[in-house]
């Protein structure tokens, strides 16, 4: 299947597009070549790591090489495209099949286009997207209650410090009630990321810093993440919940552990110990790094449930397929039954596929409204 994967664009971009080029037969074989390091692109980053997931490579040439792979791509998927347009006119003229050169180079240009703007977009310190959310039973003392969500940085190489740094800037300036992380930190161990996480320290809010581990950080040194990441401030909520008071009235902040870790010998999400011992009557919201099990959320009295890990599906059209794997959640807002469920678009990305196209990063701010207000 590997092979499949990674030959298939292979073929289709070094044979039905770079060959026919007239072009000098040593350029050719240069072009290539590189077309082979480029889709050779994960396989480097674990050379450099001993991980898929952390390209230890300086950052300009993390964003290089996430240029040429998503341009490899898209050069693919628009060559075969291009292919069965020649093959149709082909058939209707009863001609044979001719691919002009300009139309060839025209691929080409769009493929580097889409990519570069895929990328661009995919590294920006995104904006603050506002989100009002009523929610059933909340005290009118809660009323107009702000809760800032970060999830799927994935500081690394390619989201380093100054990114980081960025990002919690713009994310205090807010002014939040609450600041919630709802995993995927890093990409990368303690003694790699170390500098690059340090700017988060400085997130604040009145009602503190609340936060979950992602799939991510069980690739790296679990337990070091989780103890480091406490030392920053960061109050992590692994399958526990905390209450947020207003002159007598209750909010619930819970928070689960990730349906990855039983397969890295950690414990797994358990929503009932993390509601264990919450007052009775008070709005629940929910931190999850995945959205998956939303509906067994909903059934447990949450009233909204704050998700990331899909990255918004990253290109409109390919957010139909990570939907798929996420029982349909996959971007945005989503009503069931009595609870809402949010998935952020993410404020970073994987640097293994850094490209997004229709589908924008962002910060969220939550306005929470009292239905009775």
């Amino acid at each position: 299947m590997r092979l499949v994967v990674f030959g298939l664009p292979l073929l289709i971009v070094i044979l039905n597009w770079l060959w026919p080029l007239p072009l000098p037969f040593g350029v050719k074989m240069l072009a290539a070549a590189l077309v082979v390091v480029a889709a050779l692109y994960h396989y480097w980053s674990r050379l450099s790591s001993g991980s898929v997931f952390a390209p230890e490579f300086p950052r300009p040439f993390v964003i290089l090489f996430n240029w040429a792979f998503g341009a490899l791509l898209f050069l693919t998927l628009l060559q075969v495209v291009l292919d069965f347009g020649a093959l149709a006119v082909a058939l209707v003229t009863w001609q044979p099949v001719y691919i002009p050169v300009g139309a060839r180079a025209a691929v080409g240009g769009i493929a580097g286009g889409l990519a570069a703007i895929g990328v661009a977009n995919a590294i920006r310190v995104p904006p603050v997207r506002d989100v009002t959310v009523t929610i059933s039973g909340l005290s009118p003392l809660f009323d107009g209650y702000r809760l800032l969500q970060l999830t799927d940085m994935h500081i690394s190489r390619l989201f380093p410090a100054s990114w980081a740094a960025s990002v919690v800037e713009r994310a205090n300036a807010t002014g939040a009630d609450m600041i919630v992380v709802t995993g995927d930190f890093i990409d990368g161990s303690v003694a790699m990321r170390c500098a690059d996480v340090a700017p988060l320290a400085r997130l604040h809010a009145p009602d503190g810093v609340l936060a979950i581990p992602g799939n991510h950080e069980y690739f790296f040194d679990y337990d070091d993440w989780m103890h480091h990441l406490s030392e920053l401030g960061f109050h992590m909520l692994l399958n526990r919940h905390v209450v947020i008071t207003r002159e007598g009235a209750e909010l619930v902040c819970a928070g689960v552990t990730d349906r990855s870790a039983p397969g890295h010998g950690q414990a797994g999400p358990d929503l009932v110990a993390a509601l264990a011992g919450s007052p009775a009557g008070a709005p629940v919201v929910l931190l999850d790094h995945q959205p998956g099990d939303a509906h067994t959320a909903s059934k447990l009295g949450v009233a909204l449930q704050l998700s990331g890990h899909t990255h918004g599906g990253m290109i409109f059209g390919l957010d139909r397929l990570v939907a798929r794997g996420n029982s349909g959640f996959v971007s945005g807002r989503y009503d069931l039954g009595g609870m809402t469920l949010y998935v952020s678009n993410g404020t970073g990305l994987w640097p293994g596929f850094a490209l997004r196209l229709g589908r924008p990063s962002e910060i969220t701010l939550f306005h929470l409204r009292a239905d009775n207000a």
